[in-house]
C-alpha cells in the first residue's frame, strides 16, 4: 500500500537472508507507487497497479508476474509487507515439505508478535487453536504468511479478485481441497507480525459478511448453504457487536445475497466429509 517502506525493506532483507537457492521476489504496489527497493540475490520484479485491487487482486498480480498462474516458479510465498521472517530456514522448510508430499498444495505459517511471541487465536486456521505451536492438517490458511504450490493455481484458478478483502484464502483453500490437494499449518514456519485487530479496516464488517455469503454460494452444496450462514449469523449476534458494526455486517450479509458472487462450483460431498474428518466441516 506504500505506507510501510521501512517494514517492507526489513521483510525483503529477511527474504534475502534465507538459506538455499535465492528466492525470486516480486513487490506489488497496490494502487501506490513503490519506494526505492534493495537489490536481491534472486532478482526483484515490480508491479505498480494503477488502482487498489484489494488483497486478492494484488496477490494475483504478483502471481502473474511469474508467468501465467506463476508457471516460472514451483511455489509462491505470500508475505505481508509489515511481516518479517525471523528464521533463515523457512524457505528451505517449504521446499522440503513440498518435495516430501506431492499432493501438499498449501502451507500456512504461524504468525507471532515480534515483541511478545504471542500468536493470536484468529491466526491459527483450525477450531482447536489453544496450542498454536502444534502443526496440523487444516482446511484454510493465512494469506499473508503462506506458501502455495503453483500447480494449485494452475488447476483451480487464482484468488477471487472480486472479494477485495476477507475470506479470499478460504475460497481458494476449499477449491484446492475439492481438487484433492492438502493444506498444512506449520508452527515451525514463523512470520513475525505486530498484533493487530482485523476491525482496524473500515470495510471489515461489511466485507466479512458479504464475502462469507459469496463463499457459501460459490462453493457449498445447496443443503449446506443455509446451515453455514445460519451458524455464522448466530455467532455474530452472540459476540454482541456494536450497533454500527452490526448494521454494517447485516448490510454486507444482504449484499452477499443480492450481488453477483462469481461462478458457482459446489464441492463434492466427499470433500465435505474430508473436511469433517480434518476437524472443520464446512458449516462453521
Amino acid at each position: 500500500m506504500g505506507n510501510r517502506p521501512e517494514e517492507l525493506r526489513a521483510l525483503l532483507e529477511s527474504v534475502a537472508e534465507q538459506k538455499g537457492e535465492p528466492i525470486e521476489v516480486v513487490v506489488v504496489g497496490n494502487g501506490a507507487p513503490l519506494p526505492e527497493l534493495p537489490e536481491l540475490p534472486g532478482g526483484l520484479r515490480t508491479v505498480e497497479l494503477p488502482e487498489n485491487l484489494g488483497i486478492p487482486g494484488g496477490r494475483n498480480a504478483g502471481i502473474e508476474a511469474f508467468g501465467e498462474a506463476g508457471r516460472d516458479v514451483d511455489a509462491l510465498l505470500f508475505l505481508d509487507d509489515d511481516g518479517l521472517l525471523p528464521e533463515r530456514d523457512t524457505a528451505e522448510l517449504c521446499r522440503q515439505a513440498f518435495t516430501a508430499a506431492p499432493r501438499l498444495g498449501i502451507l500456512s505459517f504461524r504468525i507471532a508478535d515480534p515483541d511478545t511471541g504471542v500468536t493470536q487465536r484468529r491466526h491459527v486456521p483450525r477450531l482447536r487453536a489453544a496450542d498454536p505451536t502444534r502443526s496440523s492438517k487444516v482446511t484454510t490458511f493465512l494469506g499473508g504468511a503462506s506458501a502455495v504450490r503453483t500447480d494449485v493455481i494452475a488447476e483451480v484458478g487464482p484468488l477471487p479478485g472480486e472479494f477485495f478483502y476477507a475470506h479470499e484464502e478460504t475460497d481458494l483453500a476449499w477449491r484446492a481441497l475439492d481438487a484433492g490437494w492438502g493444506i498444512e499449518y506449520r508452527a515451525d514456519m514463523v512470520l513475525h507480525h505486530p498484533t493487530t485487530s482485523p476491525s482496524r479496516h473500515a470495510v471489515y464488517h461489511r466485507m466479512v459478511a458479504r464475502n462469507r455469503v459469496w463463499l457459501a454460494r460459490r462453493n457449498l452444496p445447496l443443503p449446506l448453504v443455509p446451515v453455514y450462514l445460519g451458524v455464522w449469523l448466530l455467532l455474530t449476534l452472540a459476540r454482541r457487536p456494536s450497533v454500527p458494526a452490526l448494521r454494517a455486517w447485516l448490510g454486507g450479509f444482504k449484499e452477499g445475497w443480492t450481488s453477483p458472487c462469481g461462478p458457482r462450483r459446489p464441492m463434492k460431498w466427499r470433500t465435505v466429509w474430508r473436511m469433517a474428518r480434518l476437524g472443520r466441516p464446512p458449516v462453521i
